[in-house]
C-alpha cells in the first residue's frame, strides 16, 4: 500500500508541470508572446513607426515587462519560501497562486487585434507568470522528499518530459481548433471551435482561457495526490523566517559549491528564459514568420524538449546533474550564436543560397535556408533547455537542507530571477542602440559564457550531507 501511496504522490507532483507547461509554451513562447509582440508592431506604425523602429520597440516591450517580473520574483521569492518553512505550511500558497494564476490567464482573452489593451494584457499575462513561479518554487520543494539522490534526477526529468508533452498536446489543440491561419479559418479550414470569430483572431485571443481551464483540470491530481499535512505553525511567523532566511544566506556565501551553483545557474537561466521568451518574436521579426510557421516550430522544440529531457533524466541518474547542465550549456551557446549572425539572406555576412531548400509544404509553403536553421535551432533549444531545467532541479536538491525545502527553492528562485530584468534589459538595450531585433540578441551568449565558467567550482555531488549537520536548527 505505502509503494502505491508513494506512486500516486509522484504521479501527483508531476501533474504540476502537465498542468503548468502550456503557460510557457503557449503564453510565454509561441502563441501569446509572437502575438502580443506582431499586434503591438502594427500598432505602432499605426502611430507612424516605420515597420524596423515599430518592431525594435515592440519588443522593447515585452523584454521590459519581463525584466519588471523577474526583478519583483528576485525581491519576494527567498522571504515567501522562508516564511512558508518557518510556519510548516505550503499547500494554502500554493492554491493562492493558482487561483491569480488562473485568473491572470483569462485576460489574455482582451488582447484584441487593434492592439489597444495591449498594456491590459501585459500586465495581467505578468501576473500570471509571477504566480506560475511563485507555486513553482513550492512544488519544487516536495522534490527532496519523493526519493532518494539517485532516483530524483529520474524524478525531476520525468516530470518535466510529462510537462512538455502536455504543452505539446495543448499546442497541437489550439492549432487545429483554435488559432487561425487566414482568412480567420482553422487548420482545418473551419471557423475557430465555440463559434468563436475568426476575422476578429477570437481563436487565438481564447490561448487565455485555454491555458486557465487546462491549469484548473490538471491540477486535480496534484491537489489529490500531494496534500499537506494538518501541521500547526512552527516557529514565529514572518519574523522568525526572516531571521533564518538571514543565516542562510549567510550560509551561502561560506558554502563555495552552493555559491557558485546559485551564481552560475543565475546566468545560464536568464540567458534560457530569454531565448524562451524571444525565440517566437525573433522569428516574427526577424525572419517575417508567420504564426503558423511560429506554431509549428513550437510543436518541434516542445516534443524535443519531452524526448531531450526524459535522455537527461537518465544521463543525471547515471553520472550526476552537472555534466548534464554542462552539455546543455554548450549546445545552447552553439544555437545563440547561430541566431544573432541569421539574418533572412545570410550568416555573419556569407550570402545564402536564394533558392528554398523546401518548395510548396503543406500550410508553410517554401522553406529557405534560415527557416531550415531556425527550425533547427528550436529543436536544440527544446531538448537541452529541457535538460538542463531537469538537471537543475536535481542539483539543487543534492545543496538542499532536508528540512529547509522551500527556503532552499525560493534561493533557488531567487539565483534564477535575481538577475531576469537583465537579458531581457540588455536585449532592450541592444535592440533600441542598433535598431536591429537581431543583433540586439546578442548579450545571451555572455550570460551563457558566464554560466559556463562558474559551473568550475560546483561540486558534482553537492554539499546538502555536510550542510545538514551544521546549518539552521529544524524549524
Amino acid at each position: 500500500m505505502a509503494e502505491v501511496s508513494a506512486r500516486k504522490r509522484i504521479w501527483g507532483w508531476m501533474a504540476f508541470d502537465w498542468a503548468s507547461q502550456p503557460y510557457y509554451t503557449l503564453g510565454l513562447t509561441f502563441i501569446f508572446g509572437p502575438y502580443f509582440a506582431d499586434t503591438v508592431a502594427q500598432y505602432l506604425m499605426g502611430t507612424g513607426l516605420d515597420e524596423k523602429a515599430a518592431d525594435a520597440q515592440s519588443q522593447s516591450i515585452w523584454s521590459l515587462g519581463q525584466m519588471l517580473a523577474g526583478f519583483f520574483i528576485a525581491i519576494t521569492a527567498p522571504i515567501l519560501g522562508a516564511y512558508a518553512d518557518s510556519t510548516g505550511r505550503r499547500m494554502p500558497w500554493l492554491i493562492l497562486f493558482s487561483i491569480i494564476y488562473v485568473i491572470a490567464s483569462w485576460l489574455l482573452w482582451y488582447m484584441v487585434p487593434d492592439g489597444s489593451a495591449w498594456l491590459f494584457c501585459l500586465i495581467a499575462f505578468l501576473v500570471g507568470f509571477v504566480a506560475a513561479e511563485f507555486a513553482l518554487i513550492f512544488t519544487n520543494a516536495i522534490l527532496p522528499s519523493l526519493g532518494s539522490k539517485e532516483e530524483i534526477g529520474k524524478i525531476s526529468g520525468d516530470g518535466a518530459a510529462l510537462g512538455y508533452w502536455g504543452g505539446v498536446v495543448a499546442l497541437v489543440i489550439m492549432l487545429v481548433f483554435f488559432f487561425e491561419l487566414s482568412e480567420g479559418k482553422t487548420l482545418l479550414g473551419t471557423d475557430p471551435a465555440l463559434g468563436l470569430n475568426g476575422l476578429e483572431r477570437e481563436g487565438t485571443r481564447a490561448v487565455g482561457p485555454f491555458i486557465a481551464i487546462w491549469f484548473a483540470v490538471f491540477m486535480i491530481p496534484y491537489f489529490m495526490f500531494v496534500r499537506e499535512g494538518r501541521t500547526p505553525n512552527r516557529r514565529g511567523g514572518m519574523g522568525q523566517a526572516l531571521g533564518d532566511l538571514q543565516v542562510s544566506l549567510k550560509n551561502v556565501v561560506q558554502r563555495k559549491s552552493l555559491l557558485n551553483f546559485l551564481l552560475s545557474s543565475m546566468f545560464y537561466r536568464d540567458a534560457l528564459n530569454a531565448l524562451y521568451a524571444f525565440g517566437g518574436v525573433y522569428a516574427a521579426l526577424v525572419l517575417d514568420w508567420q504564426l503558423m510557421d511560429i506554431a509549428l516550430f513550437g510543436i518541434i522544440g516542445a516534443i524535443m524538449a519531452a524526448i531531450g529531457t526524459t535522455i537527461a533524466g537518465r544521463f543525471d541518474r547515471r553520472f550526476g546533474p552537472k555534466p548534464v547542465i554542462l552539455f546543455c550549456i554548450w549546445s545552447l551557446i552553439i544555437v545563440s550564436a547561430t541566431i544573432v549572425g541569421m539574418s533572412f539572406d545570410n550568416f555573419y555576412g556569407i550570402p545564402f543560397n536564394p533558392d528554398p531548400v523546401f518548395v510548396g509544404l503543406p500550410m508553410l509553403g517554401d522553406l529557405y535556408v534560415p527557416d531550415v536553421t531556425l527550425y533547427v535551432c528550436g529543436s536544440v533549444i527544446g531538448a537541452a533547455g529541457g535538460g538542463i531545467y531537469s538537471a537543475s532541479r536535481s542539483m539543487m536538491v543534492r545543496h538542499t537542507h532536508p528540512e529547509r525545502p522551500t527556503e532552499a527553492f525560493g534561493l533557488f528562485a531567487l539565483s534564477g530571477k535575481a538577475t531576469a530584468f537583465l537579458a531581457p534589459g540588455l536585449i532592450a538595450l541592444f535592440t533600441w542602440m542598433l535598431q536591429d531585433a537581431r543583433l540586439g540578441f546578442s548579450p545571451v551568449i555572455a550570460l551563457f559564457l558566464l554560466g559556463l565558467i562558474l559551473l568550475r567550482w560546483v561540486q558534482p555531488e553537492g554539499d546538502r550531507a555536510e550542510w545538514s549537520k551544521s546549518s539552521i536548527p529544524a524549524p
